[in-house]
């Protein structure tokens, strides 16, 4: 579809080269997409319980008195610690940056749907994401916090 849409103007003989290089595109993107998700699903899973498919990071923590009551107080107290340290981070992160992130991670947007709401192309979505994802890591980093 992106062949199509972008390039139907293109001479008939560039288009074998231009899907290509489009397919490689879409591929080396999926990848991507799929190592930032499990990064920071691997982080927010810290954050649930074992029979919690569906739950937002934030609530889990402040509900950890009713939810986990198995866990020592020690453990709690660390998840909260953790969680206020993101929070912190997040909103040091310039509001470009936290806009895309939130959108992306937390409200679970795709990429285009992103762009639309941010008034933006995708690339700048990425942009946007894969900065604030790099500050986000070295940032909890510097305060000790490895997942």
């Amino acid at each position: 579809m992106k062949l199509a849409e972008k390039y139907g103007d293109k001479p008939l003989e560039e288009l074998p080269m231009l899907f290509q290089r489009i397919l490689q595109n879409v591929i080396r993107d999926y990848y991507r997409r799929q190592k930032v998700r499990s990064m920071w699903t691997t982080l927010l899973s810290a954050f649930s319980g074992p029979e919690d498919d569906e739950h937002d990071p934030l609530e889990v923590i402040e509900s950890a008195d009713s939810e986990h009551k198995h866990e020592s107080p020690h453990a709690q107290f660390e998840q909260k610690q953790t969680l206020s340290a993101i929070e912190k981070e997040i909103e040091k992160l310039p509001p470009r940056q936290r806009e895309a992130f939130l959108m992306r991670y937390w409200e679970e947007m795709d990429i285009a749907e992103t762009a639309a709401a941010m008034g933006c192309s995708e690339g700048s979505v990425k942009t946007h994401c894969s900065r604030a994802t790099h500050t986000l890591a070295a940032a909890l980093a510097a305060r000790g916090i490895t997942l």
